[in-house]
């Protein structure tokens, strides 16, 4: 049975809109659609309206939720997502140059193959061929990724050595013990060629003698297949035992790491869907592993240039701020987009925001220090519910934007309020034409004419209160020469400082010919 997570996965030109049951749900088969047909449909079907699209559609989608399918694909789908909700099915959007016959044969031809790998083959088998070479070789079975990380092994109860202990466990073994395979090429053989390599016990580090052999597609290293011995010696065919299997596990890694791609990205795209504002959290929440109902936050990282970073050094940068935000939260999402790195915490504590600053400090300066990088980080606000991490995002994309204030590299939405605050209000202003004071439009016509230093001048003037050797200490000029530009823009606005009122929305509308918020320097 094929999950609709693991189809998502590897469909091209599909996404996820709303999936009001989860993406774990069964698909049993793929069924064509035309609206103007009488198809009947089958429970946990995939199904791919090829007459109608938007609105239209929709009767293909509440017959599809009366039917029990797992999804509904459509193009142009968006004004579709409540009523597929409604209708307890979840939609897909196809792109529209997407051709639809490529879409049936892909999910047909993902189905199949699912099946065919279900018995005895499939890659939840490894468990399963772990014991069965256990059996055969009489020794107790490992398989393990190129990264050491086991992936399957046989179940028994005779005592097993520290190093297997530790393997399973996802810990690492004696340093002293993994030095030697090193030094002695275990290692270096495993990797190059076919064959199995012998590796004689060790009783001062409590490891018991093993045989090993590589896994390899051709000449690109899968993993490693270890046998280590038990209570009774290996069997006589153990080495034979081993080689064949270790030929038989091939296919099987490859369509592991195959999977395990397009999961991967998957999981990127559905987090990056939820940090757009495009898909309903609730939809993937449980796919995502996080609390849909928890206090969250976005964090995001870029480099303090213009210029984003290369390929290797986004990697890089992304791995970075993975590990510090595991280290905090083993439930942290993160991704990159347009070469910003976002890191998305759910289930925040109390002091969560203060925590995530802190954390954010430690990445900046581990980029820093190990990486060349110099970047900084901004931090959304933190939403009540999963459902609101977009306005996180965004908030966190304005703190970037900002000029500041950076403490270490890193600054909070709550540190750059007034800034941001003030950027809407100027943003509204300059789409509301009628609310502008002509009187300032003609002060800025004149002032451009006549070397742009009036504007400037009672610009500082006004934000600094008043304050006449102060602004003109900002501006390096005499006070004097202050008072005259303040005097000469008075008369050719015609505005009146006096005022209270008027003293605000200047300002206001002048920091617009200034270029935006600025201190008055």
């Amino acid at each position: 049975m094929t999950s609709l997570r693991e189809l998502l996965s590897a469909l091209p030109d599909v996404e996820v809109l709303t999936a009001p049951h989860g993406l774990g749900v069964q698909v049993r088969d793929v069924v064509i659609l035309d609206p103007e047909d009488r198809t009947d449909l089958e429970p946990g079907a995939l199904v791919l309206v090829i007459g109608a699209r938007g609105k239209a559609a929709q009767p293909a989608v509440d017959a599809a939720g009366r039917a029990g399918a797992a999804a509904v694909a459509v193009k142009a789908a968006a004004g579709l997502v409540e009523a597929a909700t409604d209708a307890g099915v979840a939609l897909l959007a196809v792109r529209a140059d997407a051709r639809w016959e490529r879409l049936d044969a892909l999910g047909h031809d993902l189905l199949d193959a699912d099946r065919a790998f279900a018995e005895p083959h499939g890659e939840g088998d490894l468990f399963s061929f772990a014991q069965t070479i256990a059996t055969l070789t009489g020794g107790l079975v490992s398989i393990e990724d190129t990264a050491n990380r086991v992936l399957a092994y046989s179940r028994t109860d005779d005592e097993v050595d520290e190093l297997r202990r530790l393997s399973i466990l996802g810990w690492q073994g004696p340093e002293r013990y993994l030095a030697l395979l090193r030094e002695w090429g275990v290692y270096q053989r495993l990797r190059e060629g076919e064959g199995v390599v012998r590796i004689e016990e060790r009783p001062e580090l409590g490891i018991r003698r093993r045989l090993a052999a590589g896994i390899h597609a051709g000449k690109r290293p899968l993993g490693t297949v270890w046998v280590q011995e038990g209570a009774t010696p290996f069997t006589s065919q153990a080495e034979t035992a081993l080689l064949r299997a270790s030929r038989a596990l091939a296919p099987l890694l490859v369509r592991h790491q195959a999977k395990a791609g397009r999961e991967a990205g998957l999981r990127e795209s559905l987090l990056t869907r939820l940090l757009d504002g495009r898909l309903e959290a609730g939809s993937v929440a449980d796919d995502l592993g996080v609390d849909p109902g928890r206090p969250s936050l976005v964090a995001a990282f870029a480099l303090r240039t213009e210029t984003g970073p290369r390929p290797l050094q986004r990697a890089e940068l992304e791995n970075l701020v993975t590990i510090h935000a595991a280290a905090y939260r083993r439930t942290a999402l993160v991704v990159t987009i347009h070469g910003r790195v976002y890191a998305l915490f759910p289930d925040l504590g109390e002091d969560g925001e203060a925590r995530v600053a802190e954390l954010a400090g430690e990445v900046v300066e581990a980029a820093r220090r190990h990486l060349k990088l110099d970047i900084r980080a901004g931090l959304g606000t933190v939403v009540p519910r999963l459902a609101q991490i977009a306005l996180s995002r965004a908030d966190a994309d304005r703190v970037l934007e900002s000029k500041g204030p950076w403490t270490g590299g890193v600054a909070t939405h709550a540190d750059v309020r007034p800034q941001l605050l003030l950027a809407e209000i100027l943003g509204f202003l300059a789409e509301q034409t009628r609310l502008r004071d002509p009187r300032l439009d003609r002060l800025a016509e004149y002032d451009a004419a006549h070397g742009h230093i009036l504007i400037p001048s009672l610009l500082a003037f006004l934000g600094t209160l008043g304050d006449v050797r102060g602004a003109a200490g900002r501006l390096g000029v005499h006070p004097n020469t202050l008072r005259y530009r303040v005097r000469r823009a008075v008369e050719i606005s015609g505005i009146s400082l006096d005022d209270p009122v008027q003293r605000l929305l200047t300002e206001l509308q002048l920091r617009q010919y200034a270029g935006g918020p600025r201190d008055g320097r």
